[in-house]
């Protein structure tokens, strides 16, 4: 089971999209514990989430831990999972209100980087952390030991 985790595509230029994601993933779950008020908490208690507080804890922290996995290329396709059920719930419940309030071209203005962020981990889910990755290496080491 572990095998088929860090199983990676190989490719070079995994580490592009690992390096998108994983520095938006840290960069947001830092400031949810910076700027609470705005990013974190009072985000959460603004749209309605329950217990924003400690989801505000809860996600940022999941965000900052992903970020940094997603960063070095370990457990990269573990690491993504939480970043595809965040950016999901992120867009219906922040991007919803827009598409109903605004319409379908102002939803999808406000939801681009929403958009790279859910395609890029789901590409991570995948293919994996690629050639430059501690997955690929640790996959490596594995195999010698058969």
């Amino acid at each position: 089971m572990l095998q088929k985790a860090l199983r990676s595509d190989h490719s070079n230029t995994t580490i592009i999209i690992r390096l998108m994601v994983g520095t938006v993933f840290l960069s947001e779950g830092i400031q949810k514990f910076l700027f609470p008020d705005i990013r974190g908490a009072g985000r959460f208690e603004k749209i309605g989430l329950p217990s924003p507080e400690v989801l505000g804890s809860f996600v940022g922290t999941f965000e900052i831990v992903c970020g940094v996995l997603i960063l070095l290329g370990l457990l990269t396709r573990l690491a993504s999972v939480p970043t595809l059920i965040i950016m999901l719930v992120a867009m219906a419940t922040t991007k919803s209100e827009i598409l109903a309030n605004d319409g379908f071209w102002e939803m999808m203005h406000a939801s681009r980087t929403d958009w790279a962020m859910l395609l890029g981990s789901l590409f991570l889910v995948i293919k994996g952390g690629g050639n430059w990755s501690i997955d690929n290496q640790l996959s490596k080491s594995s195999q010698g030991f058969k």
